[in-house]
């Protein structure tokens, strides 16, 4: 949240009456108490296991590695994909303090090892903090997992003219063949 809506936020929670502010202030603290993450993937769900972990459908040889939470929902709504899932919670950041320990990295190693996965799809945002990220994942399954990183390129309908010169370059090395 920026501080734009944070300050939406707080200028509608101002006007509401004080019988709206109590039920918002329930319904925070209901949502606190009851929902946690998932002792499998690390998303956040009611129960110990989420609905995706709880798939017997789902292929467990995949399993896709994402940053947040919300990077689960952005793969489902696409529908392309049938695996499991790792949250990492955050990406690996030295300039804030953040390194591989403290997210859920050694946790990947050991679902990785004891669930004898066959590949891992590192879906890390295309950022600096990102890549790092992919990079050390990538090296510390290195014998235990195929490691595959998610393209870049152009997106769909795009218009090459107004494509930035790093996405078409990275396009051009994530090249498929067609055919």
């Amino acid at each position: 949240m920026g501080p734009r809506q944070a300050e939406r936020f707080a200028l509608h929670f101002m006007r509401a009456s004080s019988a709206q502010a109590e039920e918002l202030a329930s319904a925070l603290r209901e949502v606190k108490s009851s929902v946690k993450m998932c002792r499998r993937c690390f998303t956040y769900c009611e129960g110990d296991i989420c609905k995706l972990c709880d798939d017997a459908g789902r292929d467990a040889r995949l399993l896709c590695v994402v940053e947040e939470p919300q990077d689960i929902e952005a793969f489902e709504r696409t529908g392309g994909f049938n695996g499991y899932y790792h949250v990492l919670h955050g990406s690996i950041s030295p300039i804030d303090g953040v390194e591989a320990s403290s997210l859920k990295i050694p946790e990947l190693i050991e679902r990785v090892k004891a669930d004898k996965i066959e590949e891992v799809i590192l879906a890390t945002d295309p950022d600096t903090e990102g890549e790092t990220t992919a990079l050390y994942i990538a090296r510390a399954l290195a014998g235990l997992a195929k490691t595959t990183r998610i393209g870049y390129g152009v997106p769909l309908g795009a218009d090459l003219d107004y494509t930035d010169e790093l996405t078409l370059g990275c396009s051009l090395k994530s090249r498929t063949p067609i055919g």
